[in-house]
């Protein structure tokens, strides 16, 4: 048995969807454990490409148990819509599982969403607009809805939440969007529907534990997205780093064996905030192209730059990375010239370890280190020996300097373009 947390070692989008994916050929219980549909895990099988928003990647695979933990977010209206996509796909929904305490996102977490980012005069966060950290301030104010209230269709109570929520927007913005009786009748007409998929999944998910079950914890976003580690305040309004695994799956700490961090063999960031490596040039674009960097959620293109080794140190840390998974190391061929970005200069002081204010890390400038590229097609690679020498060389470096092995290495899209150094679960 072994128990292992998938994790974003940098701004999110680094490709855990696909990892996760592909791990779930030997696991036999898949959780997601935090964040909303403002993530996006991008999956490729069969020649046919999934976008999932809220279920886990493990989905793809016949009769792996999938979780959804009390730690995510949900909107009723998105999750019903990728059922039904999975569902017309032709894929089983027999062995999905939701959390009882999973809190919702209502209407109004939307539309406050928007208010609040248009009322920050200039100083946007970039946030998807998705209601996700509305639905996680009420969460922690205790107003919030589980999943729960809403089979047990406690009308009296959501239309207080949601009739106080109306004043609320009235007042502050002069917003009225809303009627309570419309939204409570929309969102109990969602509660038949989701009857069949909701469990206590702390019980579940413990259970497998104990029985020495593979459990694979599938987390959203990344390391410098996290509500406490990461680039305050541009960042998501959860906990993305490893340790979240155990809360916002129901479990303990201690089940916990392994943790892998999730890299691309660049850099990226969608939304706000600074970003020390991002390449504005035509090196960047070629990346953003060759990449297909654009948000799973949004659409938005991604912000593109050189490896920094100072993030995946950081990630290393915070989250007791076991080893990384490199991802997208086929977009960098055909560039004569690779850097990795190894530390920081700030006013002729070099800097080693990550900040916490975001204004030094504006100020911060790049130390890198320049390696040799290559021109080969690593698509049809299927082993680390059939890799270039600068290739294989870039891998060395790029783990030394986070000071944690590479464990596995993707070379594109599909699960047969995974090369595993290391065996995901131990074998």
């Amino acid at each position: 048995m072994s128990t292992v947390v998938l994790v974003g070692a940098q701004w999110g989008d680094e490709g855990k969807g696909k990892l996760t994916d592909y791990m779930a050929e030997e696991a036999d219980v898949v959780v997601r454990y935090q964040g909303g549909n403002n993530a996006g895990h991008t999956v490729v099988t069969g020649g046919r490409e999934f976008k999932l928003h809220l279920v886990p990647s493990g989905i793809l695979h016949p009769e792996k148990v999938c979780v959804i933990g009390n730690g995510v977010v949900i909107d009723p209206a998105v999750l019903r819509r990728e059922l039904e996509m999975l569902g017309e796909s032709g894929w089983s929904l027999a062995t999905l599982y939701i959390s009882e305490r999973a809190h919702l996102i209502m209407p109004y977490h939307r539309r406050l969403d928007e208010l609040e980012e248009e009322n920050r005069n200039g100083c946007c966060i970039g946030t998807t607009r998705r209601g996700i950290g509305p639905a996680y301030t009420d969460k922690y104010a205790r107003d919030g809805i589980r999943m729960v209230d809403l089979l047990e269709k406690d009308a009296q109570r959501l239309k207080k939440i949601v009739a106080r929520k109306c004043r609320f927007m009235e007042k502050l913005y002069d917003s009225r969007d809303f009627n309570p009786e419309e939204v409570v009748r929309e969102y109990l007409g969602h509660a038949a529907h989701f009857r069949p998929y909701v469990r206590d999944t702390s019980l579940l998910v413990y259970d497998a534990v104990q029985a020495g079950r593979n459990v694979l914890f599938e987390g959203a976003q990344g390391t410098l997205l996290d509500v406490d580690h990461g680039t305050y305040p541009y960042v998501t309004s959860s906990n993305p780093t490893a340790a979240a695994a155990a809360v916002g799956s129901g479990v303990g700490p201690r089940v916990i064996d392994h943790v892998i961090g999730v890299t691309k063999a660049y850099t990226t960031r969608v939304g706000e905030g600074p970003f020390p490596t991002e390449l504005e040039d035509g090196t960047g674009q070629c990346l953003r192209q060759a990449g297909r960097e654009f948000g799973t959620t949004t659409g938005r293109p991604r912000r593109c730059g050189w490896l920094d080794a100072v993030v995946l140190r950081y990630a290393a840390r915070v989250n007791g990375l076991d080893y990384l998974a490199v991802t997208k190391l086929d977009v960098l061929s055909g560039l004569p010239m690779l850097r990795i970005c190894r530390a920081y200069n700030s006013r002729g002081r070099e800097i080693r370890d990550f900040p916490s204010r975001v204004s030094d890390l504006a100020e911060y400038v790049p130390v890198y280190e320049e390696l040799p590229g290559w021109s080969e097609d690593l698509t049809g690679v299927r082993s680390l020996n059939e890799l270039p020498g600068a290739a294989r060389g870039y891998l060395e470096r790029l783990s030394e300097l986070a000071g944690v092995p590479v464990g596995l290495v993707s070379v594109g899209p599909g699960r047969e373009q995974t090369l595993a150094l290391i065996p995901p679960f131990g074998r």
